[in-house]
């Protein structure tokens, strides 16, 4: 739940950011509704695709040498850390042999991985990270460490609130891989130009923060998913 302005940590307890938790703040009962919605509907999606999903992992292990799941630190609710949950799209160690952000065409992406990108599927262990409170349906998604400490003061107000699986600049920028696929240096372009556009997004979003807002953010990812795949 969001936490009052002075239990917030002191690297968000900063005049940039006290706009977005006076929003926030005036709508606390619907950020317990959002947290309620979360739980039972990860539970829901995991028992109806728990079978499916284990078809997916058992297709990761044929596919390619290495762990079904994916797990990298990533950056939360008020600057925590913790160690996201995918399905395996790369070779192993990719972390290790080029950018932490993928660009189209990506030479370490498996087989099976290309096909569960196209999906999105490899997002689905992400309801563990939900149930754990770590994660939301709908939120900015969550940076790698070393491009929060890049962050503009302003950016961190999205620490508000926990990281999503989807939000309306995931699907404006579901391209980013193309977007980056020319890029000389592409951990310098993502900084610099792709970044301060997503922030763009994800802060207006706080700005017109509703729990029905929310829900068709999560119906519209559901449609570009399909439209994408058509």
């Amino acid at each position: 739940m969001l936490k009052q302005w002075e239990e917030l940590p002191d690297f968000m307890k900063i005049p940039e950011v006290q706009p977005y938790w006076e929003i926030l703040n005036k709508h606390r009962m619907q950020l317990v509704l959002k947290r309620v919605f979360d739980v039972l509907t990860a539970l829901i999606i995991l028992i109806a695709l728990g079978i499916p999903m284990a078809i997916i992992a058992i297709l990761i292990k044929l596919d390619s040498k290495g762990t079904v799941f994916y797990r990298q630190e990533r950056v939360t609710q008020y600057g925590r850390c913790f160690r996201i949950h995918k399905f395996r799209t790369m070779v192993s160690d990719a972390d290790k042999i080029g950018s932490t952000v993928t660009i189209c065409d990506d030479s370490r992406i498996t087989r099976i991985g290309k096909k569960l990108r196209k999906l999105r599927l490899d997002e689905l262990p992400q309801l563990f990270d939900v149930l754990a409170g770590d994660m939301s349906f709908v939120g900015t998604r969550p940076e790698v460490v070393k491009y929060v400490e890049q962050y503009k003061p302003e950016y961190n107000a999205t620490f508000l609130l926990p990281a999503g699986i989807t939000s309306e600049c995931s699907i404006k920028y579901k391209d980013e891989a193309r977007l980056l696929n020319a890029a000389d240096d592409v951990d310098k372009v993502y900084i610099k130009q792709v970044l301060p556009g997503k922030m763009k997004y994800n802060l207006e979003s706080i700005y017109k923060f509703n729990l029905r807002g929310e829900i068709l953010t999560m119906f519209q990812t559901i449609f570009a998913v399909f439209r994408e795949r058509t």
